[in-house]
């Protein structure tokens, strides 16, 4: 069942929501329902660029833990060579319009100036952050995502060299498990995540993940 937002700051039960995730439809895109949200695993998605804001939460999560990150050989490799430099939060917004860039031509392109709008302000009051790739002075590659908690919720990501987005998301591991972090949140599974260490756990899993306490 998909329920109507109103102006009310509140959420159904993702239990009740379809089989594919679709929880909600409407409401808007602040700073205080987007963090409701995502504290209860759920994010926002346009299906098409002037469409209503739809929230979704599967209740099947992909995720990577940041300890079970694969580097494969080649990855190394490439790391090894030192060609490329990596930042945290050098330049979110560059990054969440390069994102924006490579799709804006995709049919059923998401990422438009309010979703835009939306996680800079996120960013600007702490709690969205971005992974850039340089080569020399050029951005070549990056990702940015929200974060609450231990946890990193992954929204996007772009390469224009080979390997760059890969590159950023090891890196973003290796400083979550490093800073006490537990929980990349993929949303969807791709080939490309799976191939890094994704996973799927259940709704409840990923819940407690979110609200971990340190010991």
């Amino acid at each position: 069942m998909v329920f109507k937002l109103t102006d009310k700051l509140e959420f159904p039960d993702p239990h009740y929501g379809d089989e594919d995730g679709l929880l909600a439809v409407g409401g808007d895109l602040s700073v205080d329902r987007l963090l409701l949200a995502y504290s209860n695993g759920i994010f926002p998605w346009y299906s098409f660029r002037d469409s209503p804001i739809l929230w979704y939460c599967p209740m099947k999560r992909f995720v990577i833990y940041p300890s079970e990150i694969h580097i494969s050989h080649s990855m190394r490799t490439m790391m090894n060579k030192d060609t490329y430099k990596v930042t945290l939060n050098h330049d979110f917004e560059k990054v969440i319009l390069s994102c924006s860039g490579l799709r804006i031509k995709q049919e059923g392109a998401w990422l438009g100036k309010d979703m835009i709008d939306a996680y800079i302000r996120l960013y600007e009051q702490g709690f969205a952050a971005s992974v850039e790739v340089w080569e020399e002075d050029r951005l070549v590659g990056g990702l940015y995502g929200v974060t609450l908690g231990k946890c990193f919720f992954g929204e996007s990501m772009f390469s224009l060299v080979p390997s760059a987005s890969k590159l950023a998301l090891i890196c973003l591991a290796q400083t979550l498990e490093s800073a006490g972090g537990n929980m990349i949140d993929c949303q969807f599974e791709t080939p490309h995540l799976k191939s890094m260490g994704g996973r799927y756990i259940s709704y409840e899993e990923y819940m407690k993940n979110i609200y971990e306490e340190d010991e």
